[in-house]
């Protein structure tokens, strides 16, 4: 019995050294590894054989055969975690030589917001404006009734010189020419005109400008008006300009914004800066001119007023 002992445990020893030096040190790869894991260490491997084998032995023989196949599992279980890191390591020390990363490289900037859509539109039709020949020119938002009005050629009856329709914010000791918010852009036409006019007095040079910004009026909160808006405008100066390019202008420009196959009409209107003045509509975008609550069942969105300036604001202007 003892010499039986002794031929099973040199047994399990030597399955131990071979499976451990030999054909461990073959397998490079996680599967591999997985593979031999299963075939020395699983439920059909010569080890658990001899494990399920136990019960059949007498009681002198159990505790030498046990122990003898503990210290085979134990080593087997060693060398399986040993190569398991040095495959592990192979890998990443490959991974880490094909995907060489410059950590000093800076980092992708993470987003902070988004444009509020008036700001997107605005500079798209500055871009649209730049691309046409105009330049933006800048203007003050608190402006006197100077320039605001009597400059542009408004009669001193006009609606939106009453004090329930502009935010008036000096009135005493001003006069006829208190402090407001501007109810336009247009009171930067004449100062543009004016800035123009001084660099050549004698003969000044063509204007193409683009005046957008902040407009300010006393009016009921609703969906489609506010007190505060966005407003852009035009103002091209030159000798042999025409009421013909004025249109032709237009319609290129809402044809960039709104597609080349935009239909856009004027109709005649009447602003005290323009002679003649008209509203310009282009075909609703929505329903496409069938008609809906968007374009009031019209068919047409108004997008802007024109017109051949005024001959007294272009005195006014220099």
């Amino acid at each position: 019995m003892d010499q039986m002992n002794d031929i099973e445990k040199a047994a399990l020893e030597a399955l131990a050294s071979v499976s451990t030096e030999d054909a461990l040190a073959s397998v490079a790869t996680e599967e591999s590894l997985q593979a031999w894991k299963t075939a020395h260490l699983g439920r059909s491997s010569p080890l658990m054989q001899v494990f399920a084998g136990l019960g059949k032995l007498s009681k002198e023989e159990k505790p030498i055969v046990g122990q003898a196949a503990n210290r085979v599992k134990v080593a087997l279980e060693a060398a399986l975690e040993e190569r398991t890191k040095a495959i592990k390591a192979a890998a990443l020390a490959k991974s880490l030589e094909e995907e060489q990363l410059d950590v000093t490289l800076p980092g992708r900037p993470a987003p902070r917001g988004r444009l509020h859509p008036s700001t997107m539109q605005l500079r798209r039709v500055l871009d649209i404006l730049a691309e046409m020949g105009f330049q933006v020119y800048t203007s003050r938002e608190v402006e006197t009734d100077e320039m605001n009005f009597q400059m542009l050629n408004f009669p001193p009856h006009h609606p939106a010189r009453e004090m329930q329709d502009s935010f008036y914010v000096e009135t005493e000791g001003r006069g006829d020419n208190p402090i407001l918010l501007r109810t336009h852009t247009s009171p930067g036409q004449i100062r543009a005109m004016r800035e123009y006019a001084a660099t050549n007095p004698q003969n000044p040079p063509p204007i193409r400008i683009a005046l957008p910004g902040m407009c300010y009026r006393y009016e009921q909160i609703t969906a489609r008006s506010e007190i505060q808006f966005n407003q852009v405008e035009g103002l091209a100066v030159g000798e042999g300009i025409t009421l013909a390019d004025l249109k032709g202008t237009l319609t290129d420009f809402a044809r960039r914004m709104f597609g080349q196959g935009a239909r856009v009409r004027f109709r005649a209107d009447h602003f005290p800066f323009t002679e003649p003045s008209a509203e310009m509509d282009v075909e609703c975008f929505v329903c496409g001119g069938v008609g809906c609550s968007v374009c009031k069942r019209s068919g047409w969105l108004e997008i802007l007023g024109c017109g051949m300036v005024h001959p007294t604001v272009l005195m006014n202007g220099g």
